[in-house]
């Protein structure tokens, strides 16, 4: 009996098959054959594979649906690596999962990495299977690509190898992953971003050099990536769960943390499936043509994005295909052959198609709804604060800072008044903040850090006063063009500021920037600009009255609350002397995306009532949720709470355990091992200290709110519909009578 019922996927393309499928069946059985790969042994006898198993999963039918208009040449190379890769995943559990053998595991992988050499380096001789079929492939593949391709493709086969061993932990420790971990984690394991690559070489199609670090070409692919997987979790929940024993699956991580059944837990990993393939669509249609023209792409180029795009479709739906025909999955009732609309506007007639569900209520969100104060949760935290003995002179001199940089000043062309007064500034108490994140500063570097702090919330201000109200993006877009000019990586003069965002970052950039190395001032200088840029992402979404996709919501609500610039400012003074590598590793990545996050979601908790009912606003995690759960605001702020009480222990678990683990293994010596320490130290009292100043501040209290509205509502009020039928929505308007 299958564990649960299939849902209904949403599969907007139909899926083609290509024609060269039968010649390379047989290639790639004796290809695989020739590696070794049908008579590699498993360690308690038998083995991995043999010719009836390799023909029962035919993965050159996935490749065949997955690269319809590749050429048959094409189709062997890509047909043998995932060949290549799925005998990895079982090798690698056979000869590790099963025998917890970390080891072994790390040994095994090391040596991979030797296949993936440049033109002046000579790969060893194989002594397995993988290793043979990696040497193979390489010497077919990487040749006939640029060098910016071969290094997008070894770090995603890097990922994909030696991230397998956070599987295998988690294994041995009996540790099922929170559900912000899971899908960072399975976006590195699960190889759909390797796949992304291999849609590049499979279609002839490069994404250019000047825009694949991007926003819009990140998301493509990590939204690409991550429905990939979710969909394998679907289909491969009974054999990795109750047969393998495997804990990495998207359902088993839902069921557990929301406490749902397996039916349940499917349902949702479906929706967020969907979700995921709405992104893609809308990141394909809103953002990737304003990316090629705003970068000048030749018009070459553009139809190599074009191509690129489309691949990543044919697989999604060739995907799915594979999925439901495959011997290797879970599919009894899984529906084959397109499903999809066959005329304008049919998809809304299939009712259990969440597609147009999950789109209409995306969209749907009325703004300035009354919701109220929320009442806010228990928070664990398990870490103290600490206060500069600065505070108290660091406050005077915030105030006169935020005068001379004209923060009270009114803005031209918004009626009414400023978009802060002295007073409300005071109420904020940034000084407060800075003082506890940044317990150790001089007295300069605490007035430093609490001018970033009132400077970043200014801008987050002004933006959607400014720009939001008349939906003036392509005036916000120059405003944001113009700040990194105001950043010069030379320190050098900078334009005439014209207003309180450009004068204050003009001021702050000359007192960070000085005593930078170069290469910690362009890190920094790209931190400030990913924060500023996230502006305009909101403001994108709140032209197309958009509650985000919970995803991408979580992974730019770092970038919007400044989390690498205020955790920068404290990092970027050891940057001579830690490796950048160092902090690429999976053991501080997560353990900065988890403070992060707890972070971040302590704000939104805080300011619910103050964005959703005062400011219209549509970026809130409380409102993603019940968006995306369709639940209500209550229910949402519960599993809030509980997301940060699961990123905060697994930082805690990184702190304690992994990290000197992981310092110990790689063989860390001082002063980076201790400047690393530090830098988890200076974690828990950036967490500790921001829950605190958001105790004691008073910007999220009902009363600043009412005292504040009438200078705000007019220039908000216009973000409301006014077209038929929208006077229902002014009557939850706080500006009302």
């Amino acid at each position: 009996m299958q564990a649960f019922t299939l849902p209904e996927f949403y599969v907007p393309y139909p899926a083609r098959i290509n024609p060269n499928l039968e010649r390379t069946r047989g290639h790639s059985a004796a290809w695989a054959k020739r590696m070794g790969m049908l008579d590699a042994p498993k360690p308690g006898g038998g083995v991995v594979w043999d010719e009836a198993a390799l023909a029962k999963m035919d993965y050159a039918l996935m490749c065949a649906y997955t690269h319809p208009d590749s050429s048959g040449d094409i189709l062997d190379v890509i047909t043998d690596w995932y060949v290549w890769v799925f005998f990895f995943d079982d090798d690698f559990l056979e000869q590790f999962k099963y025998s917890r053998d970390l080891v072994g595991a790390r040994a095994y992988l090391d040596r991979l990495e030797l296949f993936m050499t440049t033109d002046d380096e000579t790969p060893p001789e194989p002594t397995n299977p993988a290793e043979a079929g990696l040497r193979d492939l390489w010497a077919r593949t990487v040749p006939a690509m640029s060098p910016a391709w071969r290094q997008r493709f070894i770090t995603s086969t890097h990922n994909l190898m030696v991230e397998s061993m956070w599987e295998l932990d988690n294994i041995d420790k009996g540790r099922i992953a929170n559900p912000i971990e899971y899908v960072q984690m399975r976006r590195r394991v699960g190889g759909a971003p390797w796949s992304a690559n291999l849609v590049e070489f499979a279609a002839r199609a490069e994404i250019p050099d000047s825009i694949a670090g991007a926003r819009p070409m990140r998301v493509l692919s990590d939204t690409f990536s991550d429905a990939v997987h979710l969909r394998n979790d679907l289909f491969s929940y009974q054999r990795e769960v109750e047969e393998e024993g495997e804990n990495s699956n998207a359902v088993l991580v839902f069921e557990k943390f929301l406490g749902c059944s397996t039916q349940e837990a499917a349902e949702l990993v479906n929706d967020l499936l969907t979700s995921r393939l709405q992104q893609f669509e809308n990141t394909a249609l809103t953002e990737v043509p304003e990316l090629l023209v705003h970068h000048a792409v030749p018009a070459h180029e553009q139809l190599d994005v074009a191509a690129y795009v489309k691949g990543l479709q044919d697989w999604q739906s060739g995907g799915h295909e594979w999925h439901a025909r495959s011997s290797r999955y879970m599919n009894e009732g899984a529906a084959t052959g397109y499903r999809g609309p066959t005329g304008l506007g049919t998809a809304a007639l299939s009712p259990t198609n969440p597609g147009p569900r999950l789109r209409l209520r995306q969209h749907a969100h009325m703004p300035f709804e009354a919701v109220g104060h929320l009442p806010l949760p228990e928070f664990h935290m398990p870490y103290p604060i600490r206060t500069s003995p600065h505070l108290d002179d660091a406050r005077r001199t915030a105030v006169g800072w935020a005068q001379r940089m004209g923060m009270f000043d009114a803005v031209p062309g918004v009626p009414g008044s400023g978009v802060w007064d002295e007073r409300r500034f005071v109420a904020f108490d940034f000084a407060h903040c800075a003082a506890m994140i940044h317990a150790d500063a001089s007295p300069e570097q605490l007035d430093l850090s609490s001018d970033w702090l009132a400077w970043g919330t200014y801008g987050d201000d002004y933006f959607p006063i400014v720009f939001g109200a008349k939906r003036d993006l392509a005036a916000a877009k120059l405003c944001n063009e113009r700040l990194s000019t105001f950043m010069p990586l030379d320190a050098g003069p900078v334009p005439p500021p014209t207003n309180p965002i450009e004068r204050g970052l003009a001021d702050l950039w000359q007192r960070t920037a000085g005593p930078m190395s170069d290469a910690a001032r362009r890190q920094f200088r790209t931190a400030v600009e990913d924060m500023t840029a996230s502006w305009l992402w909101e403001l994108a979404n709140q032209t197309q009255n958009r509650v985000p996709d919970p995803i991408d919501y979580i992974e730019m609500r770092r970038k919007t609350f400044g989390s690498d610039l205020t955790i920068g400012l404290a990092r970027l003074a050891h940057s001579d002397v830690v490796p950048e590598r160092l902090y690429q590793t999976r053991v501080l990545r997560e353990l900065d995306t988890a403070a992060q996050d707890y972070a971040c979601f302590t704000n939104d908790l805080f300011s619910y009532q103050k964005e959703i009912e005062f400011e219209g606003e549509l970026h809130n995690i409380v409102l993603v949720v019940e968006n995306f759960l369709n639940v209500d605001r209550l229910t949402a702020r519960d599993i809030v709470a509980e997301l940060m009480t699961a990123r905060m222990r697994q930082f805690d678990q990184i702190a304690t355990h992994d990290l000197p683990a992981m310092l110990d293994e790689l063989a860390v010596e001082e002063p980076v091992r201790r400047v690393i320490t530090r830098h988890a130290e200076d974690l828990k009292e950036w967490m500790s200290g921001i829950l605190e100043w958001h105790r004691k501040c008073a910007r999220y209290t009902e009363a600043e709110l009412h005292r504040t509205r009438n200078l705000s509502a007019p220039t908000l009020f216009s973000l409301l519909p006014t077209g038929l039928g929208t006077s229902a929505v002014r009557i939850t308007h706080p500006a009302r009578g």
